[in-house]
C-alpha cells in the first residue's frame, strides 16, 4: 500500500499563499462546504468542464486534498514536479494494473485520513453534457468505508475551455458540495459490482441536480451503445410483408 503519495506540506503552504489571489482573480461562489467534515477520509467527485476543477476545488477547501490526474503530465517539464507535489497521484488512463496503481496510492491517502478527489467520468467533457461515472470512487468508499460527496461545477469552462492555453480573468463560477453518498446505504445489494454502478449512478444523478447539465448514459470518450426499437409499419418493406407477413421486425437504430 502507498502511504506516501498524495498532498502533503507543499500543497499546505501554497494554498495558503496563493488562495486570496485566486479568489481576487475569479468570483468562485462556494455553497455547502460546510457538509465536508473537518477529519476523516472523504471521497469528492465533480463534474469535469475544464483544466481550472482541480485547482479551483483545491484552493477552496478547507484542508489538503489529492486528485488523480493524467500520467501524460509526468511526461513535460512544466508539470511534472509540480503536479505530485500539489498532490496529483499520476494515472495510466489505459486501464488494467497501471490504473490500479493509482488507486492503490489513493487508498493510502484515505487510509491516513485525508481528502481525495476523483472525476467519475474520467476526462474533461468537451460538449458540456455529463457522462456516465466509471466505478474507481465507488469501490475506494466501499474498501475504505468513506463517504462521496458529489460536486457540482458551473462555468469553469467559460474562464478556461478544454482546449484554451490560459484562463480568462474577472470570470465568475460556483462550486457546491452536495450531500454525502455513504457506502454503506449499498452494502448486502448483491453482487458488488452492481453496488458499484448503482452507487456511481446516484453520484451522477445529484451531480446532474446541481449543474443542470444534460446526463448521456455513456462513457467520456465513447461512441453511445446502439439501440432498438420495434419497427413501425414504415419502416418494413413491400416485399418483406408479402415474403413473411407474420415475422415480428426489429429495426436497429443508429
Amino acid at each position: 500500500m502507498d502511504t506516501t503519495s498524495g498532498a502533503g506540506a507543499f500543497q499546505r503552504r501554497t494554498r495558503r499563499v496563493v488562495k486570496p489571489a485566486v479568489t481576487r482573480l475569479w468570483d468562485i461562489e462556494m455553497r455547502g462546504y460546510e457538509r465536508l467534515p473537518v477529519d476523516g477520509p472523504a471521497l469528492l467527485c465533480p463534474n469535469h468542464i475544464s483544466f481550472l476543477d482541480s485547482a479551483f476545488l483545491t484552493f477552496t477547501v478547507p484542508r489538503n486534498i489529492s486528485f488523480v490526474g493524467k500520467a501524460e503530465y509526468m511526461d513535460s517539464w512544466k508539470t511534472r514536479f509540480l503536479f505530485p507535489a500539489m498532490g496529483m497521484i499520476p494515472i495510466d488512463r489505459s486501464g488494467g494494473a497501471k490504473s490500479a496503481t493509482a488507486l492503490d496510492a489513493a487508498r493510502g491517502v484515505l487510509e491516513r485520513g485525508e481528502l481525495f478527489g476523483i472525476f467519475p467520468e474520467g476526462t474533461r467533457s468537451r460538449d458540456g453534457r455529463l457522462h456516465k461515472g466509471r466505478t474507481g470512487a465507488a469501490r475506494l468508499a466501499m474498501a475504505i468505508g468513506c463517504p462521496i460527496f458529489p460536486v457540482g461545477i458551473i462555468g469553469t469552462d467559460r474562464i478556461q475551455p478544454p482546449d484554451a492555453k490560459v484562463p480568462k480573468l474577472r470570470k465568475s463560477c460556483s462550486i457546491t458540495i452536495g450531500r454525502p453518498i455513504r457506502p454503506e446505504r449499498y452494502a448486502n445489494r448483491g453482487a458488488e459490482h452492481l453496488a458499484w454502478r448503482s452507487m456511481m449512478d446516484e453520484v451522477m444523478y445529484e451531480i446532474r441536480a446541481m449543474t443542470g447539465q444534460t446526463y448521456v448514459h455513456h462513457y467520456a470518450g465513447e461512441a453511445p451503445a446502439e439501440q432498438t426499437r420495434v419497427a413501425t409499419v414504415t419502416d418494413i418493406s413491400p416485399i418483406a410483408v408479402v415474403a413473411e407477413p407474420e415475422r415480428k421486425l426489429v429495426a436497429s437504430v443508429g
